[in-house]
């Protein structure tokens, strides 16, 4: 059966690949011959065992992780772990951060509940339209861990070259950009992504942590709460309670998906691929304009604008019943903005940029 599908360019929750969509409808009813949906299982159940190890084994291999990092499928979303971090890192009390946007400085605000927290680097001063020089950053000598955003869903920014923490963990939310691309995990202390925004359902994230800063739930503050203590879930091989079962199977075929594909090498092209043909048109355009300065391009999340908030609405209500769904950019920033996540095809690009063109074209104001 094929059912009429629009182009969806939302930020998240985002596209899922068609493919994944299908192999779920067509086991919804009987999860390989168990009798049940994986929504109606026992998270306890070998059935279930099998779907998570399965999802944590095919990570592994998708990003090449090493031994020594744990896997962490966690309830919450990245918000969560806005709090988590900083209650779990923080042995001396002190960490900095650079903030690049909304979601870096949430962080930022959130930490300073449990520490003390630096500011070493923003761009809040050109509205986050780009990623401020992080070689030579004034780095705390006593920081346990130097934050980052690396992609900003809302303002489309991204790090083409890490910061130099100068020999402190990094942390990096790679919650819209995770599994773009091929990613060194070597080069962080941890990795977290909201698991919406590019692998499956919202209401879970991925952690990826050296097991080194996993500290023992005693070595941590007392008012810390059992289920905010990665020991927790490290221990309880992200089984503590009941966790998200569904979009634990959901992200884990999502995962066959990308390598059957060819791995993060073969979707970073198509990513960049992509992203090239909605930049060279907004470049060209004398109607809609880029937000971010061209060398911190993200190739996830496009955000760009016309001259007026009306017409930017006039845009976004023309593109909707045109079939093209979610530019409407974050009520934070206005404007519009192209989400072209893995899952969005070349297709779906290459139709809305041809709708734009035309919609300029027979413009008249």
């Amino acid at each position: 059966m094929k059912y009429d599908r629009i182009y969806n360019f939302s930020a998240g929750p985002s596209i899922l690949p068609e493919e994944v969509l299908e192999s779920v409808r067509d086991n919804l009813l009987n999860y390989e011959g168990s009798g049940m949906c994986v929504m109606e299982m026992s998270h306890r159940s070998k059935v279930f065992q099998k779907i998570i190890d399965e999802a944590e084994a095919d990570l592994r291999e998708l990003m090449a992780i090493p031994d020594n990092y744990k896997v962490m499928f966690i309830q919450g979303g990245a918000t969560l772990q806005f709090a988590m971090i900083p209650m779990n890192l923080m042995k001396n009390g002190v960490a900095d951060y650079i903030v690049t946007g909304n979601w870096s400085k949430k962080a930022y605000q959130e930490a300073k509940k449990y520490g003390k927290i630096n500011l070493v680097a923003t761009s809040e001063d050109k509205n986050y339209s780009y990623i401020p020089d992080c070689s030579d950053l004034p780095i705390s000598p006593d920081a346990d861990y130097v934050y980052i955003c690396e992609n900003e869903t809302i303002h489309g920014t991204t790090y083409q070259k890490l910061p130099n923490t100068k020999g402190k963990i990094l942390v990096s939310d790679q919650s819209s950009m995770f599994l773009s691309k091929p990613c060194n995990v070597s080069d962080y202390g941890m990795i977290y992504g909201g698991v919406q925004k590019n692998i499956g359902p919202a209401g879970m994230v991925i952690v990826i942590i050296r097991e080194d800063l996993i500290r023992d739930t005693a070595e941590l503050p007392t008012w810390v709460p059992t289920y905010c203590s990665y020991k927790t879930h490290a221990d309880n091989g992200s089984m503590y309670n009941t966790p998200n079962c569904w979009s634990i199977y959901v992200c884990g075929q999502v995962f066959k998906y990308l390598k059957k594909i060819g791995g993060l090498e073969a979707m970073d092209k198509r990513n960049i691929e992509k992203a090239k043909i909605m930049y060279d048109f907004l470049d060209a355009s004398q109607m809609f304009n880029g937000t971010v300065e061209k060398e911190f391009r993200s190739w996830m999340n496009i955000p760009f604008v016309t001259a007026s908030k009306e017409l930017d609405a006039e845009v976004v209500a023309a593109t909707k019943a045109a079939g093209f769904d979610n530019l409407k950019g974050h009520k934070s920033v206005g404007g519009l903005r192209a989400s072209t996540y893995n899952a969005m095809p070349k297709e779906g690009v290459e139709a809305l940029v041809k709708f734009l063109k035309d919609f300029e074209a027979n413009y008249k104001a």
